[in-house]
Parts: structure tokens; C-alpha cells; sequence
């Protein structure tokens, strides 16, 4: 790829992001619910009911957890502006995400964001680099929430001058440790299935990629269709885990960790198998038609549901 002998690493990782803002209202809040299939199944479950109706009205709707994960608008766009970097946007992978959630998301917002680049590893082949976004009420200067993205580069290593592989990550006390899937039987199991619009509704939400709408660009990315947001693949596994481990309560969510292993296709039954280790939840999701693991992680809570 052109321009990767060029690339000084002090340059990226001391790079400074201008602030972005992200304003968004109680329809948009209940728009992602039931973009992540929250009541598709059962219209009046009054563990997915609280995200989209209120009977106060819906200032008053509750907030998932994982919708922190549309506040870093334009991510991509901001990975294309780090200096001497260069890549073919159509090769991006989203390879994890982390989330870090300090105070329950207000059902409307304005937020302010912050963002750094925490990592950039040199794989030869690829580059990977991950970006943490701070997200602030605007109003309140309050912090929010977090976010650690980390995508994959096709085409974009090569870029170190040493023999050994350039790898920098920033130092946080925050991130989830490794985790391996235990072998012993789940503690719980969720089984739902995805519409063929799951895509179509949850792109609603500001992810607009053609691969999760066009069948050209799907079939010429390799897919024999398009397929969902990895995204919208990691809310349908968090809400399994707070309607079972968490019983209904999304504010037991203290951070979330996913990272992406496979992709799903619309209307695939998504299998979500979860082991709980003190405050910590590992979990899998596999899609049932090709019995396939898709995601993977680790969600802590800050305490246990009184009723497990």
C-alpha cells in the first residue's frame, strides 16, 4: 500500500482529534431498542417495553446500555484522517469494541466527545488501531461513558523500522482481561431470532455501510448477502444477558467487551451462552442454522441480581 514507508508511529498515537458532538432524542433511543430486537417477539415484555414506551411518555423511556456504542459518530472517517496512515475504507473490519458505562444514558442528549488513539499494533499484513472516545453530557460537563474501537487494516502494516513489529497500547485500568469460553455447561442460554430487516432497522440508527443493505456490494465483499452490524449483533447478546443474568435491570451493566468473530446474516437465530464468574459474565453468541460462534466477551456488572 502507498505511502506505508512514510509512516512515523509517533505521529498517530500523539494525534489530536478535534471534539465532535452527538445530540440525539427519545425516538432515536427507542429506534435502537427495537433496532437490536428488543418486543419482536413479545410486544408487551416488560423487560423491552421500558426502551421504547413510557406511560409518563417518552422522556421517560429507559436506555440501553450498548447504545453508547453510536456516540463516537464517524469513527471511520476519523481513523482516515490520522497522518501517513494509509488504507482502503472498504477493508476496515471492526474487530472489538469496549464499552465503560460511569452513569445511566438520560433517554435524550446532547454529549460531547473526546478522542484519542489508544492503540496501533503493526501486523505486517494489516494494522490495527484502536481509538477510546470520552463521552461528556454537554450540559453538565458529566462523563458518561466510554469507548475503546478497535479496527483492523487490511493492507495498512509493514510500517515498522525494526525488525520486531511496532506495538503500542495506552495504559488503562478499565480493560476486561482475556478470557477463554469455559467448557462446562452454561449458566444461562437465549435463544431469539433476527428479522430479515434487522439490518434495514438498525442502520436507522446512523450506520449507513451498503454491505448491510446493498446485495452488490455484499455479494462483492464475499457475502452471498448483506449482512448485520456487528453492532447490532453485540445489543441482541447484552439484552440476553440483562433479561437473564441481570433479570429485566440494564443499570447492573458496568462495562462490556465484544469482540467480532463472524458475520450474521439476517434473519439467523442468534444462540447467546453465558457463564458467570463473581461479577463477570463470559459469554458467546453462535447463530443456530450454522451453528457458527459470531461474538464473544465479557460483561461486568457492579452487582448481582437479588433474585439469581
Amino acid at each position: 500500500m502507498a505511502g506505508k514507508s512514510d509512516l512515523d508511529p509517533q505521529l498517530i498515537i500523539s494525534h489530536e482529534f478535534p471534539e465532535s458532538a452527538f445530540t440525539y432524542t427519545e425516538r432515536d433511543a427507542a429506534l435502537y431498542a427495537l433496532g437490536i430486537g428488543a418486543c419482536s417477539t413479545d410486544a408487551v415484555d416488560s423487560k423491552d417495553l421500558k426502551y421504547v414506551y413510557h406511560q409518563d411518555g417518552q422522556q421517560s423511556i429507559e436506555v440501553l446500555p450498548t447504545f453508547a456504542a453510536l456516540f463516537p459518530v464517524g469513527i471511520q472517517s476519523r481513523i482516515a484522517q490520522l497522518p501517513g496512515l494509509k488504507f482502503d475504507q472498504r477493508l476496515l473490519l471492526h474487530a472489538q469494541q469496549y464499552i465503560e458505562i460511569y452513569k445511566p444514558l438520560p433517554s435524550s442528549g446532547s454529549i460531547v466527545n473526546k478522542a484519542t488513539v489508544a492503540g496501533l499494533h503493526d501486523k505486517v499484513k494489516a494494522a490495527v488501531v484502536e481509538i477510546e472516545v470520552l463521552s461528556y453530557e454537554k450540559e453538565s460537563g458529566v462523563l458518561l461513558c466510554m469507548n475503546r474501537v478497535s479496527v483492523f487494516l487490511r493492507g495498512a502494516g509493514g510500517f515498522s523500522k525494526s525488525s520486531d513489529p511496532y506495538s503500542y497500547t495506552k495504559y488503562s485500568s478499565n480493560q476486561t482481561s482475556a478470557f477463554k469460553i469455559p467448557k462446562s455447561q452454561p449458566f444461562a442460554v437465549f435463544e431469539e431470532c433476527t428479522q430479515p430487516s434487522q439490518a434495514l432497522l438498525y442502520r436507522l440508527s446512523g450506520d449507513y455501510n451498503p454491505l448491510h443493505s446493498d446485495p452488490m456490494v455484499a455479494e462483492v465483499a464475499g457475502f452471498s448477502r448483506p449482512i448485520l452490524h456487528g453492532l447490532c449483533t453485540l445489543g441482541f447478546a447484552v439484552r440476553a444477558i440483562i433479561k437473564t443474568i441481570c433479570r429485566g435491570e440494564q443499570n447492573m451493566i458496568k462495562n462490556i467487551s465484544g469482540k467480532f468473530l463472524l458475520h450474521v446474516y439476517p434473519g439467523e437465530t442468534i444462540i447467546t451462552e453465558m457463564w458467570l464468574d463473581g461479577l463477570k459474565v463470559v459469554y458467546q453468541a453462535k447463530v443456530k442454522e450454522r451453528n457458527r460462534a459470531v461474538l464473544s466477551g465479557i460483561v461486568t456488572l457492579n452487582r448481582l441480581s437479588s433474585s439469581l
